[in-house]
């Protein structure tokens, strides 16, 4: 069960702010007068935990001199194209995490382009199924030194993107990701002028971005040109080294200075492809340290954070980014995702708020062994293609009998092999008795969907959502090779597993 809350737009100004702010910031900019930075009441919480969001990325990240290109679409697709794919990936953030927020990173060599009039596709995707969708700008590459490098294209994409999306309310705007070219004084201004520029996207669905590298809102709580909006927060352990955990939840906390109330945490992420276990709260691991704690401040604050990576990013020497939270595959419009890391995905689960164990969901591998025959699952001749059997062999151990259990949040579990990372899955979604278990392409579908049953006695029952029949060995073989099944739950013995 998710714990929802509901979000309370922040209060407004009189219409008149918006002129008397822009000439403000038009001073401080021609230093006529000195950056403001009045002291004012804080504004109402605005409770942003209803962003329960992922960043989709470029392979490669999203600093660019070219058009942005995100992990799994491709510079040829259509616009019909680039929605299916959206759509495919969405599938599966909503059913493998509650996700309903995407960030989705603009620049100036996407925006007012043929790419992007296609790249819509992933936006309209997102606004048509519910999700919110923040649109971050992203500068000019290493170069650029974190710092706009062309005003008037900036203004202008910006101008183009809030035309189009201004009257959506589900889409917001970062005027900048990660300003860290800019002193503090000089970004508050630079946000101010863009406010007053761009008046008609409504305060409560900009997020101004913290100073550096977005790290610290300290600042902007006390800066009267950025009441009402809302404010984008990095956190990272890469930025600052090794913490304890306590250290790390004083730090975050700090940083956010008295701002929780409006922070989306946008980026965030630690190693999730090597098994760490962020269930452990013992653990003298700084990433897990780390995310345990920023986690904790979220759900302490309730405060919303869109995970980075979902997909994408820096693909180092391994050929992906190891933060990512899913892996992705499939080909064409027919793309999956696949949970990294169970205990990772948990602990994002938990900074959300949701009613989860905040120790559980261990990435580590399971043997499914039957009760009958004292045989493991397996998948046949160790394949790794979508479609191969599973069927009972003697347990030996190897990839293709090791299976990570991964928790959906709604009472029911994916199970990925370990050595094909496919899904245990009844043959097209068949609901009759004796309809075979293959493994597939993970695609969220409720044939894929396990509810792992206790049956008493140690043993367990895995019942298929979408028919309610329990995995099965066929004819109640003891055999070696014997095929597995889905069957009427009755309670025999080849219906109950040892995990």
């Amino acid at each position: 069960m998710r714990i929802l809350r509901t979000l309370r737009a922040p209060s407004r100004r009189p219409s008149t702010r918006r002129p008397l702010r822009r000439i403000l910031s038009m001073l401080a900019a021609c230093a006529l007068l000195p950056a403001v930075a009045l002291a004012t009441a804080t504004p109402a919480a605005a409770d942003t935990s209803q962003f329960r969001g992922a960043n989709w990325a470029v392979l490669g990240d999203n600093f660019s001199t070219g058009p942005l290109v995100i992990d799994g679409l491709d510079g040829s697709d259509s616009y019909a194209t680039v929605q299916a794919k959206a759509n495919a990936i969405y599938d599966d953030m909503e059913s493998l995490l509650g996700i309903n927020t995407v960030r989705l990173p603009v620049n100036t060599h996407t925006v007012g382009t043929d790419w992007w009039n296609r790249y819509r596709g992933a936006i309209d995707a997102a606004t048509g199924r519910g999700f919110k969708v923040i649109l971050a700008y992203w500068e000019d590459g290493a170069a650029s030194g974190g710092r706009v490098t062309d005003y008037a294209a900036w203004n202008g994409m910006w101008s183009t993107v809030i035309s189009q999306y201004g009257g959506n309310s589900s889409v917001y705007f970062e005027p900048m990701n990660e300003p860290h070219g800019y002193t503090s004084a000089e970004w508050r201004d630079v946000a101010a002028t863009w406010l007053g520029d761009h008046s008609s996207a409504p305060d409560n669905r900009v997020l101004i971005g913290g100073t550096g590298y977005s790290q610290d809102l300290r600042d902007l709580c006390t800066d009267s040109r950025f009441d009402g909006t809302l404010f984008s927060y990095h956190h990272y352990a890469f930025f600052y080294g090794e913490k304890t955990y306590q250290q790390w939840y004083d730090h975050a906390t700090t940083r956010l200075g008295a701002c929780a109330d409006r922070a989306v945490i946008t980026e965030f992420g630690a190693a999730m492809h090597d098994g760490r276990d962020y269930g452990d709260p013992n653990s003298t691991d700084n990433f897990v340290r780390h995310i345990r704690a920023v986690t904790d401040v979220m759900r302490d604050n309730s405060m919303g954070g869109t995970y980075w990576p979902a997909i994408g990013g820096k693909p180092g020497s391994i050929g992906y980014d190891g933060y990512s939270m899913f892996s992705l595959s499939g080909s064409g419009t027919n793309l999956s995702l696949t949970v990294r890391n169970g205990s990772g995905a948990n602990r994002l689960r938990w900074g959300w708020g949701d009613a989860v164990d905040p120790d559980g969901g261990s990435p580590g591998t399971v043997a499914i062994v039957g009760e009958g025959s004292g045989k493991c699952a397996d998948v046949v001749s160790g394949s790794t293609s979508a479609g191969a059997e599973i069927i009972q062999y003697t347990c030996h151990g190897g990839a293709n009998q090791q299976w990570v259990l991964n928790d959906l949040g709604n009472g029911y579990h994916q199970i990925v092999n370990q050595g094909s990372r496919l899904c245990l899955d009844v043959d097209g979604a068949s609901t009759a008795n004796g309809a075979q278990a293959i493994q597939w392409t993970c695609n969220g579908g409720t044939n894929q969907q396990w509810e792992v049953r206790d049956a008493g006695g140690g043993v367990v029952e895995l019942v298929a959502r979408h028919s309610g029949k329990c995995l099965d060995v066929l004819g109640q073989s003891t055999a070696n090779s014997a095929r597995l099944d889905q069957y009427s739950c009755w309670g025999g013995a080849n219906q109950h597993w040892t995990l």
